[in-house]
């Protein structure tokens, strides 16, 4: 949490790089279980991880015998610290964010109700002839230990100061004489707070201090005690990021490791993942032309392991289980292969477009980018089980007809005769359908290039050229290709010790297997 000079710098974590990695850690699973006010309208959770996916190999099905349940837990345990690492290191938007609760909602109504009731309470105690403090006091102690809580090491004169004004023994003696200043001791919350908020909090103090009801300022001190309570941890997350990135290959397999001792058959999905390939290479070999049947393959683990990889671009992330080791990058992944087929569909109509009207279209080059807009813009969401994907065609046809007899009009060219945007939208529509021949060519175009983006060695400076047909998506694809190479590679140096003791099971077991080499080098 960036901080401003004229701000006491209270949080400051001048010892997070020098610290161990697993205290850095520690400190953000104390937040994460940190027990909630029943005051508060805190609740967080993480933007990236899928913790639904970390379930499905842990607890997905009953422990096999002899595991115990405090040895399942432990590896549920290993397995989320090494996700939120994970993702700390990968991504550099990573933030805890609070969870809104919709207000129309069952459980926001219920929520509204109760906090609502509380502060009745609150209010009505305090109107009181003579006032009750008892709520107030209560609250006033859950504010001085979440003041104290932002405090780092060190800062005595501040920690002193606030256990000093909020001695709650002695406002419990002032209550008893109706002599308490909750006012005054409001006030002096408020102003500790500007002195430790970020200064993207300036606004919410200022309106703080403008608040004359006293009930409500209580209610709001809490609202944005909350939000400096997020901005701490999301400072913290920033600050250890360049210690995690620096420590995370061996971070993450020390973790898993862990995590395949604790849980018996944790790598049935991966080893089930490389088999397949395993077995299509195989297959692949033995019915090559000219292949000598007597003679056992030889197979390159590395050249097995990319088309693993590639599969991931054609999972089903909703019906299929992710191998293990690549539980971390599952929405990733899937994110990624989503952008992916988008991206494929707009290539499959810039390639109809121009195989039927390219030659009345020549020299427009702003009409290819409009129509690469219009269709971007209809796609948007076509992964999602409610998108209609032949009425988003239908209508990138209909559109695609109307902008291109608009650029022929305006050339003074006759426009498309109606049998030509009959057929056009036509051979849009046949785009949904399985197997359309123009989806698959470009299908295996895509997978052609990520496949040469995954051969390219570190040393590799320069991208490798764009297949044919895909110059329309050309700089998106470089993007995600990078992304997902960006991923592979990561994922190579953490589980490539894996990878290599499956290999050998799988490859060596068969006695006419040829001699192979199992070693996994990394780009």
């Amino acid at each position: 949490m960036p901080l401003n000079d004229e701000k006491q710098c209270v949080n400051e974590q001048s010892d997070v790089e020098s610290s161990p990695f697993s205290e850095g850690m520690a400190s953000l699973s104390d937040f994460e279980c940190s027990r909630q006010s029943f005051t508060s309208d805190f609740s967080s959770k993480s933007s990236s991880p899928d913790c639904e996916q970390q379930g499905a190999w842990l607890g997905a099905t009953s422990p096999p015998s002899g595991v115990m349940f405090d040895d399942v837990m432990a590896a549920a345990k290993s397995l989320s610290d090494m996700t939120l690492a994970h993702e700390i290191a990968v991504n550099e938007n990573f933030q805890l964010k609070q969870n809104a609760v919709p207000e129309n909602s069952l459980p926001g109504q219920v929520k509204r109700v109760v906090h609502q009731a509380f502060w009745d309470v609150v209010k009505a105690d305090l109107s009181a002839d003579p006032p009750q403090y008892e709520y107030a006091i209560r609250l006033f102690e859950e504010i001085r230990e979440i003041l104290l809580s932002f405090l780092a090491p060190g800062t005595n004169s501040l920690h002193n100061q606030i256990c000093e004004v909020l001695d709650i023994d002695l406002i419990r003696q002032q209550a008893e004489h109706n002599a308490v200043d909750i006012q005054g001791l409001a006030n002096y919350v408020i102003t500790t707070m500007g002195k430790m908020c970020a200064p993207v909090r300036d606004d919410d103090i200022r309106e703080l201090k403008a608040t004359t009801n006293i009930v409500e300022m209580l209610r709001q001190i809490f609202r944005v005690l909350d939000l400096m309570r997020m901005d701490m941890t999301n400072f913290v997350i920033r600050t250890v990021r360049p210690h995690i990135q620096n420590h995370l290959v061996e971070y993450e397999r020390n973790k898993f490791q862990e995590i395949l001792e604790g849980t018996p058959n944790a790598l049935s999905q991966t080893t089930e993942w490389l088999k397949e390939s395993i077995d299509e290479e195989f297959l692949s070999e033995t019915a090559a032309p000219g292949t000598e049947q007597s003679s056992p393959p030889s197979l390159s683990p590395l050249l097995v392991l990319n088309n693993c990889y590639l599969k991931l671009l054609r999972w089903d992330y909703q019906m299929k289980v992710l191998p293990e080791t690549l539980v971390t990058d599952g929405t990733r992944l899937q994110e990624l292969t989503e952008k992916l087929n988008q991206l494929k569909m707009i290539a499959c109509l810039s390639l109809i477009t121009n195989n039927m009207v390219g030659a009345v279209t020549e020299g427009l080059p702003e009409l290819a980018s409009r129509l690469k807009r219009i269709s971007a813009v209809l796609l948007e969401g076509m992964n999602k089980e409610t998108f209609n994907l032949k009425e988003a065609l239908d209508s990138i046809g209909v559109q695609t007809c109307a902008e291109v007899n608009k650029a022929l009009e305006e050339r003074g060219s006759p426009t498309l005769n109606t049998e030509v945007q009959a057929n056009l939208i036509g051979q849009f529509s046949s785009l949904e359908k399985k197997d359309n021949p123009v989806c698959t060519l470009m299908d295996k175009r895509i997978q052609v290039y990520m496949r040469s983006l995954l051969c390219l060695s570190s040393t590799h400076k320069s991208l490798p050229p764009v297949p044919l047909g895909l110059d329309v998506i050309q700089q998106e694809l470089e993007v995600l290709g990078c992304q997902f190479t960006n991923i592979v590679n990561l994922n190579k140096q953490v589980y490539g010790p894996i990878y290599a003791n499956i290999f050998r099971k799988l490859l060596l077991r068969d006695e006419a297997v040829g001699k192979t080499d199992a070693s996994l080098p990394t780009n």
